[in-house]
């Protein structure tokens, strides 16, 4: 008998936790996460053995809610300094501003586990760059931006989160070197906190 008390007891609470996380409804959400960026390093430049380095970046991320399941995020850091390989072997360094805007849809049917689906713009300025005499890199790069993720609910207000983005960067080596996709993969944990 207490056996089954206690598995009604934590039935009962389990479903009032999921029900008041289902209750998330806040117009805004921030989110921090820790982003491993992982580049493509291809195009003529990749070809020829120019590479970035692959790093963990913090990303601040605010979001609006026009209806539950339509939202816009920005996607922000801060200028992330990387170094530049020539076939392994490091001949400079260079700073980049990526935010991303995103258009995303939220999937509110599955409780406290709410995934969306995201797509975008990318805008990245490229600056502080320490290259061999000669070399230089074109300075801005617009692309897309996709998306893939989920939040999961701990309350009203705070959720876990797991996100996956493929941005697609690019800039130009002059002196014939030709074009470099960085083109990361970016995947992220954090928290978020809607209100």
């Amino acid at each position: 008998m207490k056996k089954t008390l206690l598995a009604v007891a934590a039935l009962c609470a389990m479903t009032s936790g999921a029900a008041m996380a289902q209750q998330q409804d806040g117009k805004w959400q921030v989110r921090v996460r820790a982003v491993h960026l992982e580049s493509d390093n291809g195009g003529a430049a990749g070809a020829a053995g120019v590479s970035i380095n692959d790093k963990v970046i913090p990303e601040l991320d605010i979001s609006y809610y026009f209806t539950p399941n339509f939202a816009a995020e920005l996607v922000l850091t801060y200028p992330q300094k990387q170094d530049v390989r020539l076939n392994g072997a490091k001949i400079g360094s260079l700073k980049h501003l990526p935010p991303s805007l995103m258009a995303q849809y939220h999937f509110t049917n599955f409780g406290a586990f709410k995934p969306y689906l995201g797509a975008g713009i990318n805008y990245t300025r490229f600056s502080n760059v320490d290259l061999p005499a000669g070399l230089d890199v074109k300075r801005n790069s617009w692309g897309g931006a996709l998306q893939v993720g989920f939040d999961y609910a701990l309350d009203k207000n705070w959720s876990l989160n797991f996100d996956v983005k493929k941005v697609y960067i690019d800039t130009t080596i002059n002196n014939g070197i030709g074009k470099f996709k960085i083109d990361p993969i970016l995947v992220g944990v954090g928290v978020g906190y809607r209100f």
